[in-house]
């Protein structure tokens, strides 16, 4: 029986275009090392893009979801103040929602990242889980490429150090 999407599942699904073919190990370990560190992944080697275009749609949807009520609510008692405070509160609020999506876009971003890499580990690591182990096989990652291991030889490397 497949499991329910939520919200935030279904908006990634709309905004974002995910290449079907599989990540590589390097890649991975790679933006899991960026991801843990809080930095933004290169999203072609995780291999995702952004539909801008739905992007922006999903996000006026949200504010208009918020905003509507709100301006319903306040829209009386504002009639009858000065305009000026008025116009000053509409430019601030512009001001929000423009700033607002730069914040959306990193956090659907970020949200996108962790589901691949985690999508990702159960390939390559399906006897280890991404919470339990993705610290340990880091370090061991850090130490093969200061070993300077071969792509080759980095899956093994990393086993074999898994299993000492």
């Amino acid at each position: 029986m497949p499991k329910e999407k939520t919200f935030k599942e279904k908006i990634l699904d709309y905004i974002y275009i995910v290449s079907k073919q599989p990540i590589l190990l390097r890649d991975l370990l790679l933006a899991n090392r960026q991801y843990k560190e809080g930095m933004h992944v290169d999203p072609a080697k995780l291999g995702f893009r952004l539909k801008l275009t739905r992007a922006y749609l999903v996000y006026t949807g949200m504010i208009l979801a918020f905003l509507v009520p709100i301006a319903g609510l306040t829209h009386k008692p504002l009639a009858h103040i000065d305009s000026h405070i008025s116009i000053i509160g509409a430019v601030v609020i512009t001001a929000a929602i423009f700033i607002g999506f730069n914040f959306f876009r990193a956090r659907m971003r970020d949200s996108i990242t962790i589901v691949l890499i985690k999508k990702s580990w159960k390939l390559h690591f399906p006897f280890f889980s991404y919470e339990e182990y993705s610290q340990k096989i880091e370090e061991i990652f850090e130490r093969a490429l200061k070993e300077e291991v071969s792509k080759r030889e980095l899956e093994k490397y990393i086993l074999d150090n898994l299993a000492e």
